[in-house]
């Protein structure tokens, strides 16, 4: 039986698969053209996978495609000298196998000139190809390279003028196709900042999952062991990875064979929360990623939490340097309206978690003294939480706290309202057995926490005070939302960081739908001892 897969490469005799057909086709037509292509994306978004496959197929369809598939990750402290010395081996190998693959003999007179040559910089390696092709006359050759980035940097762009200079001249080419796949750009690669050489790339851009494709993944789940998925478990899935395919393969993995879910049973939303939940705190490669990723500039954090925390956002700018850090990590992308987004929620939820302070200093202060109240006082007997009064002890909180917050520690002042909302209710979802999904409607600015208990969806969206007017037209979008989910009732809570702050707490009815309202203001500065 296949699995789902997030380790490595995803093999179709091993793993579900999306087969991608649209983009295969596409990618084998610009093979067949004679393209050098590009495809340049986060680690874990199923390029590589995608490309051999893709490789795969047209070689399959057509024999006399012959491919090489490299890989130059463990090329990158390597000097010029060793790097062309080991990749000689390695297409020699490769040559090996293709013929190997197709029960076929390398012929002799290759052979021997495979044994023969010594690569030692790049003026070797285009006479190399150049010769090669005279051995290899009947077949159009493909040269897959996986893991770009490892090249050598001395390396770089005497590689690169090769590969454009064969790609340029009027001799049939050979390689007749190039595929090279990395995360970093040729740009982004060429540190001298200068033209790139390789200036006649053409770029593939390879999309996430649609909830289609994330839906027929699935369903081979389903064909093969007969348990289906509620459509509900589908599109929120679809929803909290953006059709990640690490991400989608990961929560699948643990739906179907970590919760140990009865074959018999359907998979429905109560699973899904649970394998939410154990996504959004385990470690595993892609996390990983994201943490090493998001911690690698100080000025990282600001920037992410104004995408996620303003309504009005930040303009994308690709000449920002930081910004284009932050798309090579695959963390925000730009949004069909020009502006950043953070590119799930998953991701969102956990850089909340990263930034925010494993200990804020505050927790013992959560209620006030006369009341002794803990979070358990907030589920009434049949056991639904009393959200509104959940709120109005966090707005008291606040208030007590005073010029405290500004003393949690490792965390900007801007942002300090929104985390401690954050880390109070992570507490109590915690404490009362309940789940909190992040769910983000526009990749910025409105951060929806939906806490699901009892089969019962509670819904808080907090922002920050950007002014009457989006403070007004935000209680009419959380309407619309609430309508969606099909829940009667929601929380809006904004802080207000304003100098002369005014607090707010109304509860309106607004297209039949119950909204209480909490403006919070948050000290911006400790009061004068005078």
């Amino acid at each position: 039986m296949r699995s789902f897969g997030t380790q490595g490469r995803v093999r179709p005799d091993r793993h579900y698969i999306v087969p991608r057909t649209a983009h295969v086709a596409d990618f084998i037509a610009r093979i067949r053209a004679g393209k050098y292509i590009v495809l340049f994306a986060p680690r874990q978004t199923g390029k590589t996978t995608f490309f051999r496959l893709a490789l795969d197929k047209l070689v399959a369809e057509d024999p006399t495609y012959f491919p090489l598939q490299l890989n130059f990750e463990v090329y990158e402290d390597c000097t010029p000298i060793e790097f062309y010395g080991n990749l000689i081996e390695h297409i020699h190998e490769e040559i090996g196998n293709v013929f190997q693959k197709r029960e076929q003999a390398v012929p002799e007179a290759l052979a021997h000139f495979l044994e023969d040559t010594h690569l030692t910089n790049q003026l070797s390696l285009r006479r190399f190809f150049r010769q090669l092709a005279e051995f290899l006359k009947n077949y159009r050759v493909v040269c897959l390279i996986d893991e770009f980035d490892g090249i050598p940097r001395a390396a770089l762009r005497g590689f690169l003028h090769t590969i454009r200079h064969i790609y340029l001249t009027d001799d049939p080419q050979c390689p007749y196709s190039v595929g090279i796949v990395g995360i970093k750009s040729i740009t982004q690669l060429d540190y001298d900042r200068s033209i790139s050489p390789f200036n006649i790339q053409d770029e593939f851009h390879l999309p996430n999952f649609t909830l289609e494709e994330v839906g027929a993944l699935l369903g081979q789940y389903t064909d093969e062991v007969g348990q289906p998925f509620a459509t509900e478990v589908i599109e929120n899935l679809h929803k909290q990875t953006a059709g990640h395919p690490f991400l989608v393969n990961r929560c699948a993995q643990i739906l179907t064979a970590e919760l140990h879910i009865p074959k018999t049973e359907i998979i429905s939303m109560t699973h899904f929360a649970q394998a939410h939940k154990q996504l959004l705190r385990e470690r595993n490669t892609n996390i990983d990623h994201l943490r090493t990723n998001v911690r690698r500039d100080r000025r990282f954090e600001k920037m992410l939490l104004r995408i996620a925390s303003y309504e009005k956002g930040l303009r994308f700018n690709p000449d920002d340097d930081l910004m284009d850090e932050l798309v090579t990590y695959g963390i925000i992308k730009e949004g069909s309206d020009g502006m950043c987004e953070i590119v799930n929620p998953i991701y969102q939820h956990r850089i909340l978690q990263i930034f925010k302070p494993t200990i804020n200093g505050l927790e013992n202060i959560y209620f006030s003294e006369d009341t002794g109240e803990n979070f358990r006082d907030y589920l009434t007997p049949p056991g639904e939480l009393q959200i509104e009064r959940l709120l109005d002890n966090f707005q008291a909180f606040i208030a007590r706290a005073g010029f405290r917050i500004l003393q949690v520690p490792d965390t900007p002042q801007e942002y300090v309202g929104q985390y401690l909302l954050y880390a109070y209710l992570d507490h109590f979802v915690h404490v009362v057995g309940a789940n909190m999904l992040l769910e983000v409607q526009t990749g910025r600015g409105r951060i929806d926490l939906l806490i699901l208990h009892n089969q019962r969806k509670y819904i808080v969206e907090t922002k920050i005070w950007e002014g009457d007017r989006y403070y007004q037209s935000g209680k009419a979008q959380l309407a619309a939302y609430l309508k969606l989910e099909d829940a009667q009732e929601g929380y809006y809570v904004v802080f207000d960081h304003r100098q002369h702050p005014e607090s707010r707490v109304e509860t309106e009815i607004i297209e039949g739908i119950k909204i209480r309202s909490y403006v919070i203001p948050v000290m911006q500065e400790r009061p004068s001892a005078a």
